[in-house]
């Protein structure tokens, strides 16, 4: 997620394939760590990133008609990445598709809450869409994240622009993610590119459960 940093570097955002699952992996197991609360247990970290994030994970991932993943490239270096979900898409992977093109070709929630969402619901589906989220139909960014020499300088935001530039080509009609109640930053950036709170719930990491707030852009 952006921090204070320097110039705006030269950013190239396209589809990743599944011949960049291990480095997304890699720059997912050292960014997902320092997005997480203070609370966060080490442990519990790990024990995620290994259930989740691991480049078997991401192996799957970019083979999911359903899912869309891109990567951001500094000197053909892949410092960020963005995972999104996208449930109305029915269409098959192939070598064609948009996670795997050739690389030469290409540069959680209070069930007491009226706006909540179950997380036996969130688990048991992970192409539902919250209730609170009413652009439908709607793609959920599910991850978007930067390494740390990198932030401030424009990768969060091309990523950004890549996934509403392609939500819009698929006429979708808004986008929807969920965002730690105390990464005001991270939220803030949100808001910036055009998110609003329209709901809450909560995420588990490994043991613990965090509180997130649901934002949504409608397009």
């Amino acid at each position: 997620m952006p921090t204070s940093s320097s110039l705006e570097e030269s950013v190239s955002v396209g589809p990743a394939g599944i011949w960049d699952a291990e480095t997304i992996a890699g720059v997912a197991a050292t960014t997902f760590p320092l997005a997480c609360p203070p609370g966060a247990g080490s442990e519990d970290i790990a024990a995620f990133v290994e259930e989740t994030l691991s480049a078997e994970n991401f192996s799957e991932y970019l083979t999911d008609p359903r899912r869309i993943v891109l990567k951001a490239c500094v000197d053909d270096e892949i410092v960020g990445y963005l995972m999104a979900v996208d449930p109305a898409s029915e269409t098959t992977v192939d070598p064609a598709s948009e996670n795997s093109v050739d690389p030469a070709s290409q540069n959680s929630v209070d069930p007491a809450s009226e706006n909540s969402v179950d997380p036996a619901s969130q688990n048991s589906d992970a192409y539902a869409v919250p209730d609170v989220v009413t652009a439908r139909p709607a793609i959920e960014i599910s991850k978007l994240y930067v390494l740390p020499g990198h932030h401030g300088a424009g990768v969060s935001a091309a990523l950004m622009d890549a996934i509403v530039e392609r939500a819009a080509e698929r006429r979708r009609a808004g986008l929807w993610l969920g965002v730690n109640q105390e990464n005001t930053r991270a939220r803030r950036f949100y808001q910036k590119h055009g998110f609003e709170v329209v709901g809450t719930r909560t995420f588990v990491v490994g043991s613990q459960t965090h509180d997130d707030f649901l934002m949504q852009r409608v397009l």
